[in-house]
């Protein structure tokens, strides 16, 4: 038997994407039409906002927590959140959580090593570009980072609360995002961090200056050779 996947959500496209991934991908590891068990849970993302705006990241993890109990409660082995700002609650949920977790910047990290990239650009809300998720786990294995001028993270963010996880994706947006994209790599950027999981709903790798790291999709691999893997030994 393959492991159970808990998926902590928070805003929906990207957490759908994320399931989606798990399951039209479980078949090339599976056989047809199979893949792990899946169990998902979500606050309203107004409940994850209010605490993110105040920089209130005990109270993130708190509900990460209750998310994460729901999982185990009925049967997850291991969880993933398909989520990149609230990762910054990461290691207050990982000391009380009841079961283990993979970390959506690890595993982009862990790619972009295996890829060899020197220098990613970080795209994704403010608080993602901002702060310390993507710095701490580049820096660990040598891996420059940059983000994008202010009134580009401004622009971007706003993207993403008023369009992205509404569904809304747009032709401006795309050329909007592809220019800040285009700016990274004049900056130094070898490859870029699609580093709000609804971006690779709006940005492809066929439309990118940059070769793109998919957070949602990595993140969902990840969860599925996770679950494969373990029941294999």
């Amino acid at each position: 038997m393959t492991k159970h996947i808990g998926i902590v959500a928070c805003s929906a496209e990207g957490a759908a994407l994320c399931y989606r991934t798990i399951c039209i991908e479980g078949a090339n590891l599976m056989g047809s039409y199979a893949h792990p068990e899946v169990t998902m849970h979500t606050f309203p993302l107004s409940e994850y906002m209010r605490y993110i705006e105040a920089g209130d990241w005990e109270s993130v993890a708190s509900l990460m927590l209750s998310s994460v109990a729901k999982v185990a409660k009925v049967g997850a082995d291991f969880a993933i959140c398909p989520d990149n700002t609230i990762h910054q609650a990461f290691d207050i949920v990982v000391k009380k959580s009841p079961i283990p977790w993979l970390h959506i910047a690890g595993e982009v990290a862990a790619e972009a090593k295996r890829k060899n990239y020197k220098c990613l650009g970080i795209l994704g809300t403010r608080f993602l570009m901002e702060g310390p998720v993507y710095p701490t786990k580049l820096t660990a294995i040598g891996i420059r980072h940059k983000i994008p001028e202010v009134k580009d993270r401004k622009r971007v963010n706003e993207i993403i609360f008023d369009e992205l996880v509404y569904g809304r994706f747009s032709a401006e947006a795309r050329t909007y995002f592809n220019e800040v994209i285009g700016r990274l790599e004049s900056q130094g950027c070898d490859a870029v961090v699609l580093g709000c999981t609804e971006i690779p709903l709006l940005v492809t790798q066929e439309n990118s200056p940059l070769p793109t790291l998919d957070s949602t999709r990595l993140l969902a691999r990840a969860a599925l050779k996770r679950a494969t893997r373990t029941a294999s030994q």
